[in-house]
């Protein structure tokens, strides 16, 4: 089986570079245009369950890609930023470098965040529940960057700072064997070329 997982396309905050976390940024006009770019590309895969995290953006994605009746689950979200939901990622680089820096490493939760450690556990568990579930069905989970990064970490044990960024509207793929283990067949597959790191 395989688990397919599509990042939502370019926000309105994506450009601005400000985290969004559980917020909501609705897609800009290059974000319609990239997730209309993957529809054919995802229509390859012919995925037979279809879920989501529930958050605008991503139900956005879905409904262009043809998917708007998805299970939508918030145990699919981004990680939860906290207090710096909606802060600029370039003012946190100036203002809280350090701060900034560990954060992104794992090792600093913002005041009301959600930790690293605590996001790795929600979507190992809420995918692998997905997996155990559907046997030999391929899964589409439409979701954010944050998401694939935990999945290419927890499952394949690669460390977050040797991934590119996850480009917006773009695939990862990876086959799912018998023992739920995961080999990556595919990375920010796409009809874009991979962008500037922005902030999801």
């Amino acid at each position: 089986m395989r688990l397919i997982l599509l990042r939502h396309g370019e926000t309105e905050w994506n450009k601005s570079f400000r985290l969004q976390g559980h917020a909501n940024s609705s897609l800009s006009e290059r974000g319609i245009a990239q997730v209309k770019a993957i529809k054919p590309i995802l229509a390859q895969f012919k995925p037979q369950i279809i879920v989501a995290s529930d958050l605008g953006r991503v139900r956005q994605t879905a409904k262009i890609v043809g998917y708007k009746n998805a299970h939508f689950d918030a145990h699919l979200r981004e990680l939860n930023m906290g207090d710096w939901t909606g802060k600029s990622k370039i003012d946190l680089l100036k203002e809280q470098p350090e701060y900034y820096k560990a954060w992104r490493a794992g090792e600093f939760t913002p005041d009301n965040g959600e930790s690293w450690q605590d996001f790795c556990l929600r979507i190992k568990t809420t995918l692998l529940s997905y997996i155990k579930k559907y046997p030999n069905q391929d899964i589409l989970a439409i979701v954010h960057s944050g998401v694939i990064r935990v999945v290419c970490h927890v499952f394949l044990g690669i460390a977050t700072d040797k991934l590119l960024p996850v480009t917006p509207a773009t695939l990862a793929v990876f086959d799912v064997d018998e023992n739920h283990n995961l080999k990556l067949e595919a990375y920010n597959l796409g009809a874009f070329c991979p962008d500037i790191d922005v902030a999801d």
